[in-house]
């Protein structure tokens, strides 16, 4: 809890000093750091079907979780 203090302590007064100094002048917003990447048509698209897919190898033993852990 004391380190978790400390690291709260630290990044306010580092934000509230920034916040002094006015080096935030210009917020930036979500939209601007979000590239816009323009999707293809729907036609354009594949469509996937699941059950398509190839079965994947297990090697080993299957996992069984434990539901009972007085039985070994």
């Amino acid at each position: 809890m004391v380190l978790l203090a400390a690291v709260t302590l630290v990044s306010v007064a580092i934000a509230g000093g920034v916040t002094l100094l006015g080096l935030d002048d210009k917020p930036v917003r979500l939209a601007d750091r979000i590239a816009r990447v323009e999707q293809a048509p729907a036609a354009d698209n594949r469509i996937i079907y699941v059950s398509d897919q190839p079965p994947v190898r297990v090697i080993g033993a299957p996992f069984v979780p434990n539901t009972n852990p007085r039985e070994r």
